[in-house]
């Protein structure tokens, strides 16, 4: 069945649909869509999402949401906030302990311009507060990005679930135009998961030893140990977890980087260009935590490379990570509510060539 959806309502449709139980949020712009989704939506016995009663709570604040999310998530539920970036700014404390705690969790961020209050537009700079682990501590989160209403709807299921694989919280990241624009997306017709069952969970301990869950380690290498073990459970998510799009890359001269929005933005100018005769491809990280560092590993060609971003170069150190000094890369970007143009992309493109 093909609906009309915001990005944001399509995420908040996606999780009823992972068998988000729990959700505590609150308002800012430009999320305020998804929290208010939820909020008419979660609860039992509605036609849009049938089922089991769900837990919807506007927070007092981000702090509030998020330490609600862990209080939950400790208990076996599907738990998840959503925020914009200020508000995961304040979140970063949370989500430490919940990685710390190696607790599952989903959170939402559509980015808006920074530093500080900023504005309501568009913006891709949160990408290394995201990827990099924004609050204290050696930890990741699993960071994916969609570029479309559909890819919103479906990689927040994908959330739900590697979050409970790996006990980990995941982040999506997106940003004010894919969350305010609105596109038909295929819903799937499909039963509504319900959360596994997690045997570490804090269920009351009747008939079985007690679980703990802390991120607090006093006893001397006792935390030690416990960061070992989340870099253990890291690399496997290296190894196992790399997505990323590819286009025209077989015979492109020119590859141009770029993620979410911006991805669709530089197809546009790619698609021109190609239609010139011009040898230019596209790779589009789907995943930015674990970064693809493979694809751009090819030792076949010479190759030229153009991240372009809706920041002032934060992806790009990730690319020029990934080629380890074997292609030349270049960078195109804004911030502030800039967003780079179809036309500023091909003329770049054309002085690269």
């Amino acid at each position: 069945m093909k609906i009309l959806l915001s990005g944001n309502e399509a995420i908040a449709q996606g999780a009823l649909a992972a068998g988000c139980d729990f959700y505590a949020g609150y308002p800012i712009t430009p999320q305020n869509e998804l929290i208010a989704y939820m909020a008419k939506h979660m609860g039992a016995g509605t036609k849009r999402s049938p089922g089991p009663s769900r837990i919807f709570v506007q927070a007092e604040s981000e702090l509030a949401a998020i330490s609600m999310v862990y209080g939950a998530a400790a208990a076996g539920a599907r738990a998840m906030t959503s925020s914009s970036s200020p508000g995961i700014s304040l979140m970063q404390e949370g989500i430490s302990y919940l990685a710390g705690a190696r607790l599952p969790a989903v959170i939402v961020n559509i980015m808006r311009g920074g530093p500080g209050l900023g504005n309501i537009a568009p913006s891709q700079a949160d990408y290394f507060q995201a990827t990099r682990g924004g609050g204290h501590g050696d930890y990741h989160l699993i960071v994916l990005a969609p570029a479309s209403v559909q890819e919103a709807y479906d990689l927040t299921q994908t959330a739900f679930d590697l979050a409970d694989k790996y006990r980990i919280p995941v982040m999506i990241l997106g940003d004010g135009i894919l969350g305010q624009m609105m596109e038909p997306m295929q819903l799937s017709v499909q039963k509504i998961k319900t959360a596994p069952v997690k045997k570490w969970a804090l269920t009351g301990c009747r008939g079985r030893k007690p679980n703990i869950i802390k991120s607090f380690f006093m006893r001397e290498g006792g935390l030690e140990q416990a960061n070992l073990k989340l870099q253990q459970s890291y690399e496997s998510i290296k190894q196992a977890q790399i997505r990323f799009e590819g286009l025209f890359l077989s015979d492109a001269e020119i590859v141009v980087v770029a993620y979410g929005t911006m991805a669709r933005i530089a197809k546009g100018a790619i698609n021109r260009l190609r239609g010139a005769g011009k040898k230019i491809g596209l790779l589009r990280p789907i995943g930015l935590w674990p970064f693809p560092q493979k694809p751009f590993q090819s030792k076949a060609r010479r190759l030229k490379y153009l991240v372009v971003e809706m920041s002032y170069g934060q992806m790009l150190e990730d690319v020029r990570l990934a080629v380890e000094g074997r292609h030349p890369v270049e960078f195109l970007g804004r911030s502030g509510g800039g967003v780079p143009s179809e036309e500023e992309i091909i003329g770049r493109l054309q002085r690269m060539l």
